[in-house]
């Protein structure tokens, strides 16, 4: 991002022609890919035009100003369609910006279009997108992941040089993983969720998607910090990208949780993981073999969570305020044909699932008993960083598999199996790149901190990616 940057401040290019560049990129692409759902053509010429005129003049919002940007589907922005990859809000264009997006505007960021995902965020593939799947850059018979799969495969293909995604319970890692590319959960509470159209309301959280360490830092920079709109958004100052110190690693902690090396992992997965461990261990870490056994219920926990608000937050989209409306000759039958019209097969799954976990008579066995549990993970990750400073995981436990794979809707649940866990804590979590297997598929390795400490992950991910590819 720095090159572009330096270009545009030695007039070497202007923003105008950047940005023509990649929608000459997406033009190209797009047939077979299916990244994007709205490209916005004239909207990011416009923009970048005036960010043209702003840096003639010598006030240009920031370095970044006139570098353009993709923006997941599921992130409000003004004027601008946000389908949330459902039929239910194909023609909805929000009144307001994200405040996510008002920060890229107040850095100056053209907003290039708006990426696909499965719909309403649900899912691990881009499978379920009303409008088809997005495909891997890598190997177009290959999912890009979900649900941030279109971010994911945008940023690959060179089709935009950052975007933004959703992390529900891996939704940026996974695809990052399985694209290539570098992909960052933050602290819950880190990033403003205003604007945001709601999955799980205690587990979202919105993150940058780029193909660099540094990239990723910078437009995490751009978007994190206190948003008095959100509820949920915490007080901590905003991030600073950190100085990049490759002493820094010598006597560093990382635990190595052994049950995320068991039965079920891609065995090239492991050797790529464990190959970046040994290089770091050789720079100086330590590797500290630690016990997190409570992730064996991190599925299950989060799958109860997750349906149960799916199911409330959806309950607004009836057919009567907005979205797709199915006349009939009564309210009820109206709801009912509407949503049946509006939603895909797996948002109905979880609708339902979630609708009867919160019922009167399962609410304390299922909802209750789940937050229970999640409290206990929630501890068991926080006592690791008690002994140790990051965890280093397998991002996913095999490479992108193949499209229509998984039709068995707990074989694509699983795809969360190593991710889930940070969402469930609060904690940030960040997946890098560790080299390809040998069918020339992209290897993720994922690192975990405690609570805000995103530059310790960043400069962790560097050397990583310094390291191991």
């Amino acid at each position: 991002m720095r090159q572009l940057a330096h270009m545009l401040d030695t007039r070497q290019a202007t923003s105008r022609e950047i940005v023509t560049r990649y929608l000459e990129q997406i033009a190209q692409q797009e047939p077979q890919l299916n990244a994007f759902i709205t490209v916005d053509e004239d909207g990011a010429l416009l923009q970048a035009e005036e960010a043209d005129r702003r840096r003639a003049e010598g006030r240009a919002l920031s370095p970044w100003d006139g570098i353009p940007i993709a923006v997941k589907d599921n992130i409000s922005t003004a004027g601008l369609k946000t389908t949330c990859a459902s039929r239910f809000l194909e023609n909805y264009r929000p009144l307001f910006d994200a405040t996510v997006v008002d920060n890229l505007r107040q850095a100056g960021l053209p907003i290039i279009g708006k990426t696909n995902l499965d719909e309403f965020a649900m899912g691990s593939s881009t499978e379920y997108s009303a409008y088809g799947v997005t495909r891997n850059p890598h190997d177009l018979s290959r999912v890009s992941g979900g649900s941030s799969g279109g971010s994911a495969a945008a940023v690959a293909a060179g089709e935009a040089p950052w975007a933004l995604g959703t992390d529900t319970g891996g939704s940026i890692r996974q695809p990052a993983s399985f694209c290539g590319v570098v992909g960052l959960k933050p602290t819950y509470g880190a990033v403003s969720r205003y604007g945001v159209v709601a999955l799980a309301p205690s587990l979202d959280q919105v993150g940058p998607v780029a193909t660099t360490v540094e990239d990723t830092a910078i437009l995490f920079s751009l978007i994190a910090g206190p948003d008095r709109r959100d509820a949920s958004s915490s007080e901590a100052r905003p991030f600073q990208v950190p100085r990049w110190d490759e002493q820094f690693v010598t006597g560093l902690k990382i635990g190595v949780p052994e049950e995320f090396f068991g039965e079920g992992l891609d065995q090239e997965v492991e050797q790529a993981v464990r190959k970046c461990l040994a290089e770091l261990e050789s720079r100086g870490a330590v590797l500290v073999p630690i016990s997190l056994a409570t992730n064996e219920y991190a599925i299950d926990t989060y799958l109860t969570l997750v349906t149960a608000e799916a199911s409330s937050c959806l309950a607004r989209y009836d057919g009567v305020r907005y979205g797709t409306r199915v006349a009939a000759a009564d309210s009820n039958t109206m709801f009912s044909k509407s949503r049946a019209a509006g939603f895909g097969s797996e948002v109905k799954r979880r609708i339902m699932l979630g609708t009867y976990v919160l019922s009167a008579s399962h609410y304390e066995a299922y909802y209750e008993q789940a937050q229970k549990v999640r409290t206990l993970i929630k501890r068991d990750v926080l006592a690791s960083f008690e002994e140790v400073d990051v965890v280093i995981t397998p991002t996913t436990p095999t490479p992108a598999f193949r499209i229509g794979a998984k039709r068995n809707p707990l074989e694509m649940y699983l795809s969360d199996l190593f991710t889930a866990m940070a969402n469930l804590s609060g904690i940030p979590a960040i997946s890098v790149p560790c080299g390809k297997d040998s069918k020339g598929l992209p290897l993720g390795i994922q690192i975990m901190a405690s609570h805000f400490q995103e530059e310790l992950l960043f400069k962790v991910a560097y050397m990583v990616e310094r390291g191991c590819l």
